[in-house]
């Protein structure tokens, strides 16, 4: 039986502002760019680390857009900053178009 991996979804290089809050600590909230993009998830480069799972929300700064969204991994990137790979929770969004699509499970 073969082994499934990579993506379900190919990403699309777009660099998007968006900010990025903590469900649990909302006040702590950072404005930062998306690396690259799908329906499903996105990677964000931030100025801090974020835990393995933890809950976010994304609101992009052009448009009305927000997503639940946790964090799948965390990688510490040369220059200082963090790489930051994240999944959408719930309702897959369209960050190119600049709308929300129905849920996949």
């Amino acid at each position: 039986m073969a082994v499934r991996s990579g993506r379900l979804e190919k990403r699309i290089q777009l660099s998007l502002p968006v900010q990025i809050s903590s469900l649990y600590d909302p006040s702590k909230a950072e404005r930062t760019t998306t690396e690259n993009v799908c329906s499903l998830g996105m990677r964000l480069l931030t100025q801090k680390a974020k835990e393995l799972n933890e809950r976010l929300m994304i609101s992009s700064l052009v448009g009305d857009l927000r997503a639940l969204a946790r964090v799948v991994y965390c990688q510490r990137l040369p220059d200082g900053r963090f790489g930051i790979g994240i999944q959408f929770q719930g309702r897959a969004v369209n960050w190119q178009a600049g709308s929300l699509a129905d849920g996949r499970d």
